[in-house]
């Protein structure tokens, strides 16, 4: 009896036009997906496209700026219309109020740059499309920053010039070119910031209200404290809040600090970077050292 033996399948023939692609290769496979090696620059253009694209960066920008630009005004225009004296006062002191309100703003929007992410669960995705986590937080934080200043500046600028004008009959000076660069370059530095700090923070804390609560804290605690503290015992601990605290420095841009000693002229941007500089170094080694 004889048997019939299947014909063996035989092996397709490649492409007579099948080149190898530049990719990945593998055993038996090269991919036809080329690799690129990237950089910091695809880390920004990704932050940037992420911080355009969510509805919070306009709400908190957007609400910052009507705080700015509509408290500064008001202010402006009461002083203007009461016939105040303002003889050798700065009129662009009166930004100051705005500022102040506008920055808790800056502040939750660095926050939910980082933290936000973790609460849904997006940082996984983020940190696999980007291996370097250093990579990923710097990226963060330059895209942050220049956003935060740009904005502030704007903002700032525009009230700066119009209460300048709006308090012209009520004798207040002519701003010093270097008061103007105070008032104007110096806050929005000093707000950007603060609000990288923010964003530093949550990266530390993972969890946006708890973030947002200790930035808040930050920025008033301070000050309310030291409002309270009557006894003489701790006058020189009282008197430290007060010069220190976040509402004062602010003020210090404008020449008109709270306290008769403490932080002048520059002082207050030299020691928010400081203190930036320390928590960034603190975000990076957790961020290095723990899961995501």
């Amino acid at each position: 009896m004889s048997t019939h033996q299947p014909p063996m399948p035989q092996a397709a023939a490649a492409p007579t036009n099948w080149q190898p692609a530049p990719g990945g290769t593998y055993p038996g496979y090269t991919s036809p997906i080329p690799v690129v090696r990237t950089h910091l620059g695809h880390a920004l253009a990704s932050e940037w496209t992420k911080i355009k694209s969510v509805r919070s960066t306009m709400w908190t920008l957007g609400v910052f700026v009507l705080l700015v630009v509509g408290i500064g005004l008001l202010a402006g225009a009461v002083v203007s219309n009461s016939s105040s004296d303002l003889s050798g006062e700065n009129p662009l002191s009166l930004g100051f109020f705005g500022l102040l309100l506008g920055s808790m703003c800056i502040i939750t929007l660095g926050v939910l740059t980082t933290a936000s992410e973790y609460g849904t669960g997006m940082i996984r995705t983020t940190m696999t499309a980007c291996p370097s986590r250093g990579r990923v937080l710097a990226a963060k934080a330059i895209v942050f920053f220049l956003v935060a200043f740009v904005v502030t500046l704007a903002a700032a600028s525009f009230v700066a010039m119009v209460q300048a004008s709006m308090l012209e009959g009520n004798h207040a000076k002519t701003p010093s070119g270097g008061e103007w660069l105070k008032g104007t370059v110096g806050v929005s530095l000093y707000i950007a910031l603060l609000g990288l700090l923010s964003l530093l923070v949550g990266s530390i804390i993972r969890h946006p209200a708890g973030a947002v609560t200790i930035m808040i804290g930050v920025l008033l605690a301070p000050l309310v404290i030291a409002l309270f503290m009557f006894s003489s015992s701790l006058e020189t601990v009282r008197e430290k809040l007060f010069q220190y605290s976040i509402p004062n420095q602010l003020s210090v841009f404008y020449s008109n600090s709270l306290t008769e000693t403490g932080p002048s002229g520059w002082d207050p941007l030299w020691i928010i970077l400081g203190v930036t500089a320390a928590v960034a170094a603190g975000a990076f080694a957790l961020l290095q050292s723990r899961d995501v």
